[in-house]
């Protein structure tokens, strides 16, 4: 059995960089990882979609450091819990999944996280699946388990309030915020502001009027059904937990509620203290996290030159959480690079080594280079890619057909709307005509990243 390594410069390392949260405290998980026991540590991925993302590499690389130190560290599949549709973040129900469809989306999770974590030697990272315990369960078990909670406690949960609720949304910070009670009335189809005051309220976040009379202030977002189900799904995460007999468990900052449903749950049926160490999330301009459901992140299984792109997309404000997260630069280079943005320091020069620290972490430091080369060449030159794929234009095919033919557009109206856009050019040249022919030997380019030769 390894020996933790309970070195406190090795354990300060782990506690300080990317995480958000530690429960009960960071002190009590910092004792428990310098007591030289060896601590049996997860991380649970419901398998929603064929690849993991960004988000989950930020988690695994902090599984790794406590691989690293040598404790038990164990990737759950949440195969079971995937087919119930965990409600975090989500403005609506999530949509539920087959086993089927499960299945085939967790299929190359292992090699995905093997660029993180070792899946053998002495010290061999664990691949469990929860429908081994919850697939098993009674409905009397169900109900038991269902006992250890209060309804109360369910609706502290954000997500869950914003839905019975209502939302308000502030024209002015762009932010929103539960509709405050006494709730409005319903009257057929229409909503009454009665008891909310002639529907004037004080933003929370920027504290600026919202008057719901006044289209230029913000609106109000009618309140969305809570499943019965969606209460259920904190308790069957919570119960891996017990399943496992786990001494830790860490993951994303948004999953705070289901981690924490654990910890009450080990705590009630086994005694037992279970640490949780929330991670810091990455998130866009907008204030979404990145992730495979809004649609705007890097995957695991991207290629060099697309991940090299992306990242390069990113806004400004997120090159030094990019570099904290997502790299092993130093933090002394990180504050010294921040410092030189903060003095007028162009951001591009540092997003591009943001860029290439990622690749490499992803793939190789010749990979990145690759990459980076082809980003200059296509655009700050403004050159095609010499190796670009190619379709076979037949007679009387128009662009909007060759562009869903070549897979740049999903589908005949995505082609439109991107003409339309301007975001189409045929030869160098934006194209206007959504009629436009397709020809033979064009190069099409769709966006800044994407070229394809009509033959």
């Amino acid at each position: 059995m390894t020996k933790p390594n309970t070195d406190a410069r090795e354990v300060k390392l782990f506690l300080e960089r990317g995480i958000a949260n530690f429960y009960p405290s960071d002190t009590a998980v910092e004792k428990a990882l310098r007591s030289g026991k060896r601590l049996k540590i997860y991380s649970g991925i419901d398998p929603t979609g064929p690849t993991l993302h960004l988000g989950h590499a930020i988690v695994f690389r902090k599984l790794a450091e406590l691989q690293r130190l040598g404790h038990e560290v164990i990737m759950l599949i949440g195969d079971f819990t995937a087919m119930i549709g965990d409600p975090t973040d989500k403005a609506a129900t999530r949509k539920k999944l087959t086993r089927k469809e499960v299945l085939a989306n967790c299929k190359n999770y292992k090699k995905q996280a093997s660029k993180f974590l070792s899946f053998s030697g002495a010290n061999a990272a664990k691949l469990v699946f929860n429908s081994t315990w919850l697939g098993k369960m009674s409905f009397g078990d169900v109900v038991e388990l269902a006992s250890h909670f209060t309804v109360q406690q369910m609706m502290v949960r954000d997500m869950f309030e914003r839905r019975l609720r209502g939302t308000i949304y502030c024209a002015n910070c762009l932010k929103e915020f539960p509709a405050p009670y006494p709730d409005i009335i319903q009257r057929g189809d229409a909503w009454t502001f009665e008891g909310w005051k002639e529907g004037k309220f004080k933003c929370p976040n920027c504290k600026s009027v919202v008057d719901l009379n006044s289209a230029r202030t913000g609106h109000y977002s009618s309140p969305k059904p809570v499943y019965l189900h969606e209460f259920l799904y904190p308790l069957m995460q919570g119960y891996d937990s017990v399943a496992m007999d786990v001494d830790m468990e860490i993951g994303g900052n948004d999953q705070t509620f289901n981690m924490l449903a654990g910890r009450t749950l080990l705590k009630e049926m086994k005694g037992k203290e279970k640490f949780v160490v929330t991670t810091v999330l990455l998130e866009d301009s907008s204030g979404k996290k990145m992730g495979k459901t809004e649609g705007n992140m890097i995957t695991l299984e991207d290629g060099p030159e697309e991940m090299y792109g992306k990242v390069m997309s990113w806004t400004d404000g997120m090159i030094i959480p990019g570099f904290r997260l997502c790299t092993d630069v130093s933090e002394s280079e990180i504050d010294r690079i921040e410092d030189l943005i903060k003095k007028g320091g162009n951001p591009v020069a540092y997003k591009h080594q943001l860029a290439k620290e990622v690749v490499t972490l992803f793939h190789s430091p010749k990979a990145a280079q690759a990459a980076a080369d082809h980003f200059l060449k296509v655009h700050k030159s403004h050159e095609a890619p010499e190796d670009m794929p190619a379709i076979t234009v037949k007679k009387g095919m128009t662009l909007v057909e060759a562009l869903v033919a070549s897979n740049l557009v999903s589908s005949k109206t995505d082609a439109r709307r991107q003409i339309e856009q301007g975001g189409v050019k045929a030869d160098g040249k934006v194209v206007k005509d959504v009629d436009a022919m397709a020809k033979k030997g064009s190069i099409i380019q769709k966006g800044k990243r994407h070229f394809v030769k009509l033959a």
